[in-house]
């Protein structure tokens, strides 16, 4: 049986809880999401990973960029140069590589978070003092 259309008007006492209930999940969906995809609180990789990200920066990204990240066959990823060029460009770069030259695409061999770590790495400073 059909509840009475008066039940179903929003404001009713029979809506107001559903609702309320209906806008926690959404917020609670909303607040998953913006987790997932803001870097500020995706959760870096543990000490070990980043240590071999850090000798992956030095030995993979060195062999074209120099060690130092100064420019090599590849262009200079020092935090000067990176300076003006937006992270999430950086992540596409280091993700799909690039198209016509000795860049490759790195997203076989790293996930998101792995690849966000080594791009904030630069963008810090590289190698570090």
């Amino acid at each position: 049986m059909a509840a009475p259309v008066a039940l179903l008007r929003p404001g009713t006492p029979a809506t107001r809880g559903a609702g309320i209930a209906c806008g926690r999940r959404s917020i609670l969906a909303l607040l998953g999401c913006l987790m997932l995809l803001s870097p500020g609180l995706q959760a870096e990789p543990d000490a070990l990973r980043q240590r071999q990200l850090d000798n992956l920066l030095l030995q993979d990204c060195g062999s074209c960029h120099g060690l130092r990240m100064t420019g090599g066959l590849g262009p200079a990823l020092t935090r000067q140069a990176l300076a003006d060029i937006p992270r999430d460009s950086l992540i596409a770069t280091v993700t799909h590589g690039r198209p016509g030259t000795a860049m490759p695409g790195w997203n076989a061999l790293l996930d998101e978070q792995d690849i966000a770590w080594l791009v904030d790495q630069l963008l810090q400073g590289y190698p570090r003092p």
